[in-house]
C-alpha cells in the first residue's frame, strides 16, 4: 500500500512544454493499471520505484521554477496513472494551488472512484486521455474494461473542470472512420472541453521495452504520418461541431 503522504515518481521534467498550457514542471507518477499497446513509458508501470517526495518537498521544488511559468504555466501530474496515488494528489494539489500555482492532471481516468471528486476539486485542468469511445476497442488498446474511466468521466462532468482531450492515433488500430466518428460523438456530449488533440503514434518508446526485456506490442506498426494525423484532427473538430449544432 502506497503511503498517502508520499508521492512515488518515475521521473520529473522541470520545464515541460507539451503537457498543458505554458511552461510546466511535469511529475510522472509511478504506477499504472493499464497496459496500452502504444505506451511509451513502460518504466512507469511499477507502483514504487524508490523515488519519492512529500507534498511539501514538491512545493519547495516547484517554487524554484515558478518564475518561469508566467501567466499560463504551472505543474502537471502525469504518469503512469496519477489517480493511482489519489490521496497524495489531493494533499499536494491543494498545497500548490494555495500558493498560486496552476495544476493540471494528465489522466486516463482509471482510479478509485471514492477519490475522484476530491482530486478534481483540487485541479485547474484535466488533460483526459480518451483511449477509445468504443468498449471493445478500449479493451483491445488497454487490456482493461471501459467502465472505470466512464465513472471518472461522469464525475468530471459533474464537477465541471475544464478538459483537454487527447487521443493517440495508431495506424490500422484506431485511425479508422468508425473510431473517429465514435470519438466525435462522445466528445460532442461533453461539457467544458477547451481543446481536442489527436497525437500521432511514434516508435520512440521501443528502446525502453528492449532495455526492460519486455516484448513490444506494436513491433510491426509504423509511426503515424504527421500530416495525416493533423488532417484527421481537423476533421474530428469539424465533426464535433457539426454534431453539437445538429443537437441544439
Amino acid at each position: 500500500m502506497i503511503k498517502s503522504n508520499l508521492g512515488y515518481f518515475s521521473k520529473i521534467e522541470p520545464f515541460g512544454t507539451v503537457d498543458g498550457p505554458g511552461v510546466r514542471t511535469v511529475f510522472f507518477l509511478a504506477g499504472c493499471p493499464l497496459r496500452c499497446l502504444y505506451c511509451h513509458n513502460p518504466e512507469t508501470w511499477a507502483y514504487q520505484n524508490g523515488n519519492s517526495l512529500t507534498g511539501d518537498e514538491v512545493l519547495k521544488m516547484v517554487k524554484r521554477y515558478q518564475s518561469y511559468y508566467g501567466k499560463d504555466g504551472g505543474v502537471t501530474f502525469s504518469g503512469g496513472e496519477p489517480l493511482a496515488q489519489s490521496e497524495f494528489l489531493i494533499e499536494t494539489c491543494s498545497l500548490l494551488r494555495s500558493n498560486g500555482i496552476h495544476v493540471a492532471l494528465d489522466t486516463s481516468g482509471v482510479g478509485n472512484p471514492l477519490y475522484h471528486e476530491k482530486v478534481l476539486n483540487q485541479v485547474d485542468l484535466v488533460i483526459y486521455d480518451l483511449k477509445a469511445a468504443d468498449s471493445d476497442l478500449y479493451r483491445r488498446i488497454t487490456s482493461q474494461p471501459i467502465d472505470p474511466t466512464e465513472v471518472f468521466l461522469s464525475t468530471l462532468q459533474r464537477v465541471g473542470t475544464p478538459i483537454w482531450i487527447r487521443q493517440v492515433i495508431v495506424p490500422k488500430i484506431n485511425d479508422t472512420p468508425e473510431n473517429l466518428e465514435a470519438t466525435a460523438q462522445k466528445i460532442a456530449t461533453l461539457k467544458n472541453v477547451v481543446k481536442v488533440e489527436l497525437l500521432p503514434y511514434h516508435t520512440m518508446g521501443k528502446a525502453k521495452y528492449d532495455k526492460l526485456h519486455i516484448a513490444y506490442p506494436l513491433e510491426d506498426t509504423p509511426a503515424m504520418d504527421l500530416e495525416l494525423c493533423k488532417r484527421l484532427n481537423e476533421s474530428l473538430i469539424l465533426r464535433i461541431e457539426e454534431i453539437r449544432n445538429t443537437n441544439r
